[in-house]
């Protein structure tokens, strides 16, 4: 465990109105980013957006595609099931149907906001209310699970009005099987969607917590990764950020 700077990181950079201005911390949900990498470039790419400047958490900040898990991510039963050791490593802080469930979230919240799938082809067609994941499944794709690696888990600070207890996960963008720029179905929420190498991404306005992840992405891609890696869990203890190794 390491303890880290104390003071706010970041704060600096925020909005008034992400403060939280009274009462008890607000509970996290639970939500999933998907970090996709291109390699077939002179320098390895990574997809990354712009926040609406209408956003309350994190306004005209830089980052990966993701969002809060839905209901419907736990009751969808895919084809293609986590790498054993990601799905472990998941449950350390969760049930195995909610590790599968962020997953989930991370491959449906990216292709609603870029139109990009990270699927393979189902001879069966998975059953689902879900108008979102309808929306996937049309093109006869499955959710591609096992091609994720867990790479990061964190909480967001209990000073903040919204909080979010946040899963990276990464992928190679060559699981993608709608191409590597976004499609014209995407929803519009990302603004400015480019693939960008790391010093590009370093240099553009990012949450701090995107910084770290950044780091460790880097890493992984200098290195061979494997699902059984650890990666950094942030969160606060005692008002306090800690990082720890999961």
């Amino acid at each position: 465990m390491t303890q880290i700077d104390g003071s706010r990181p970041g704060a600096e950079y925020m909005a008034k109105s992400e403060f939280r201005s009274e009462g008890r911390a607000v509970r996290p949900r639970d939500s999933s980013t998907l970090i996709l990498v291109r390699r077939d470039t002179a320098e390895p790419t990574l997809l990354m957006g712009k926040r609406s400047a209408k956003h309350r958490f994190m306004p005209n900040k830089f980052v990966f595609p993701g969002g809060v898990v839905d209901l419907a991510d736990s009751r969808l039963k895919p084809h293609s099931q986590l790498h054993p050791a990601v799905r472990a490593r998941l449950m350390k802080g969760a049930s195995s149907s909610k590790a599968q469930a962020l997953a989930l979230a991370a491959i449906r919240e990216t292709f609603e906001e870029t139109g990009l799938i990270l699927g393979e082809p189902a001879e069966n067609t998975v059953q689902t209310r879900s108008p979102q994941w309808r929306n996937f499944l049309r093109h006869e794709l499955t959710p591609k699970l096992d091609s994720l690696h867990f790479i990061a888990r964190a909480i967001t600070p209990p000073y903040r009005g919204r909080r979010y207890d946040t899963r990276f996960f990464m992928a190679d963008a060559d699981s993608l099987k709608t191409g590597t720029g976004p499609a014209p179905e995407a929803s519009g929420e990302l603004l400015q969607l480019h693939w960008v190498t790391l010093a590009q991404a370093r240099e553009l306005e990012l949450p701090h917590i995107t910084r770290i992840v950044l780091d460790e992405v880097e890493q992984r891609i200098t290195n061979s990764q494997t699902p059984e890696q650890s990666g950094p869990f942030i969160y606060f203890r005692h008002g306090k950020p800690v990082m720890e190794r999961h």
